[in-house]
């Protein structure tokens, strides 16, 4: 069986990592190069860097950042944020990143997945998906949750797969950051629907909150961040728990 993987989650702006909740109200949580370092010593799986301004700024991730975060850490490293073209994305697996996590550009020009997945490879390639639910419909959104659209969450990720994702980052705007645990339902239809793995992100407060996202929500991985940043729930116990739970974890 695969291990599951736990993957802090670094989302910077002006250079530092911040988080908030519902994707607003954000607050400092520290150096994003000292934080990866720190994560990559105790245990993380994988970090995803995510330059949440990029997209809003209409510009692209910051390519000195990611090569600062690179050089200290020995694990997979995703980095997403205003990534638009095969261009940029060689531009940044230079600079060290293993993955590119992309969302508003698929979005607005789907083709963008097939192109990447056919130069670099689907491992490559991670589809983040925001989505809320509306009048009971979970709508994907865009530009760091700010635009709405008519697309169904469901239908675009069998789509993202069908054009050569490789994984699914889907964040529940509903849970994020209220610690309440992630969109389980939501997680297990994904898994059932789509061959690819599926990383849950939004809503983590507890370690339960984990092992109930491996078991009901059927998730590959659990993306968090406050709770990892401000020391709430520290990865090696969280790893040793869920392994004492007959989770398979990398220890």
């Amino acid at each position: 069986m695969l291990t599951k993987r736990i993957i802090p989650c670094l989302d910077i702006k002006n250079g530092r990592t911040v988080k908030g909740v519902n994707f607003v109200n954000l607050i400092d949580a520290g150096d994003p190069v000292v934080l990866a370092k720190q994560y990559a010593e105790i245990g993380a799986d994988e970090l995803v860097f995510l330059d949440i301004a990029a997209t809003l700024e209409n510009r692209g991730t910051t390519l000195d950042m990611v090569e600062k975060v690179a050089a200290q850490v020995n694990i997979p490293f995703t980095v997403g944020g205003g990534i638009s073209s095969v261009e940029h994305v060689d531009a940044l697996l230079k600079c060290g990143a293993d993955k590119v996590s992309i969302n508003s550009s698929a979005v607005k020009r789907p083709e963008l997945v097939n192109e990447l997945s056919q130069k670099f490879g689907s491992q490559c390639v991670v589809v983040a998906i925001d989505a809320k639910q509306i009048n009971g419909e979970w709508k994907v959104h865009l530009a760091g949750g700010t635009i709405p659209t008519e697309l169904n969450l469901f239908d675009w990720a069998k789509e993202v797969e069908e054009r050569g994702a490789g994984e699914i980052l889907f964040t529940s705007m509903d849970n994020d950051g209220t610690k309440a645990g992630f969109a389980n339902k939501a997680l297990a239809r994904l898994s059932e629907e789509l061959n690819i793995p599926i990383i849950a992100s939004g809503g983590a407060g507890s370690v339960q909150h984990f092992v109930d996202t491996f078991i009901e929500g059927k998730s590959d991985a659990a993306l968090a961040a406050s709770v990892f940043h401000f020391g709430e729930i520290p990865i090696p116990e969280l790893k040793q728990e869920l392994r004492d739970k007959n989770i398979p974890v990398r220890l």
